[in-house]
């Protein structure tokens, strides 16, 4: 009889690719999400309205909406707001990323993704197109402050940084512009070039995709208009937490444009209170200002009830720091 001597085996896939291919997988594996999908897809139009599903479909508003949300989180469709309605956009890289990975199981071997295959960028001009705009527009704003060169290097610099974690690539350009003009603006405030009108707040923790998005968030609303806020993360994630954007939806509060930050020297000048949450060796000490260090847990990959109990612990502090400020709540 013969004896089987136990082998090395191949393991094609890393955990964190099967990660991200079960993620995929299980957000296609409900039918009305694959109908759904398989909708936007020959709309001739190119995209659907969130509301053209409540015809078509016999499920309430919030239903419709809770699978529209898992398949922009699994990456599989790209969403743009125009006024009050929600269209959606069927996201061609995803689709193609779990047919080549399924695909090549049957022929005995999985492909390598590489950084460089998602840095492959549109070639009809569209990046540039909107980058270009952006440097525009952040140049007028700036006038007098910082020279176009200074703006065109900011924006550029915000792209390549986000470009390299963001999982969805599709609305980076404009998440570039945007957090390049944070930075400006943060820069010209440490400078003396911009007044600050309230106090500056920087929340800051590892991925930035929890915990201080959640304060962020927070303390945006308990005192509007009265202290103005940032976040940033030491090692941005590539998404915010669903279960924290799940969190803070129960309190009304939409985080959904958000995106994790990489913390920069600029915005950390130009905050009077830095708050760490678990990251204070990576934050910069400059004189004038007021640390605080924070110790909640990392709402990563826990259930959203825990999550729950983080944002109102964060809640509470916030109640408490706000008080100190001398600022009162609405």
């Amino acid at each position: 009889m013969s004896i089987c001597e136990p082998g090395i085996l191949p393991d094609p896939l890393s955990s964190e690719r099967t990660a991200a291919l079960t993620g995929t997988l299980r957000a296609l594996a409900d039918p009305v999400r694959l109908r759904m999908l398989a909708m936007i897809a020959a709309d001739p139009r190119g995209e659907a309205c969130g509301c053209d599903f409540t015809q078509a479909i016999e499920l309430s508003q919030p239903t419709l909406s809770h699978h529209l949300k898992v398949l922009y989180e699994a990456g599989l469709v790209s969403r743009r707001r125009e006024g009050t309605w929600t269209y959606y956009r069927v996201a061609p890289p995803a689709l193609t990323d779990v047919a080549d990975q399924l695909r090549a199981l049957t022929q005995g071997s999985v492909p390598e993704v590489h950084v460089s295959a998602h840095l492959d960028l549109p070639s009809d001009g569209t990046v540039e197109h909107v980058l270009a705009r952006g440097i525009d527009e952040l140049a007028h704003r700036f006038t007098g402050i910082f020279a176009r060169e200074t703006v065109d290097r900011y924006v550029h610099e915000s792209f390549q940084t986000l470009y390299r974690t963001a999982r969805i690539k599709t609305f980076v350009p404009i998440m570039a512009v945007r957090f390049a003009g944070e930075r400006l603006t943060a820069l010209a405030q440490s400078r003396g070039h911009l007044p600050k009108a309230v106090p500056e707040v920087l929340f800051v923790c590892t991925h930035n995709a929890g915990r201080s998005q959640m304060a962020a968030a927070l303390l945006a609303a308990m005192a509007p208009g009265k202290v103005h806020v940032r976040s940033a993360g030491s090692l941005p994630a590539a998404d915010v937490n669903p279960a924290v954007v799940e969190a803070l939806a129960e309190l009304g509060l939409d985080i959904g444009d958000e995106f994790p930050k990489p913390l920069t020297d600029d915005v950390v000048r130009a905050a009077d209170v830095v708050v760490t949450m678990g990251c204070g060796d990576s934050c910069p000490l400059y004189p004038g200002k007021r640390y605080l260090d924070w110790d909640l847990p990392d709402p990563a990959g826990r259930p959203v009830d825990e999550v729950r109990e983080v944002r109102d612990r964060i809640s509470a502090k916030l109640t408490t720091l706000l008080a100190e400020l001398g600022i009162a709540t609405h």
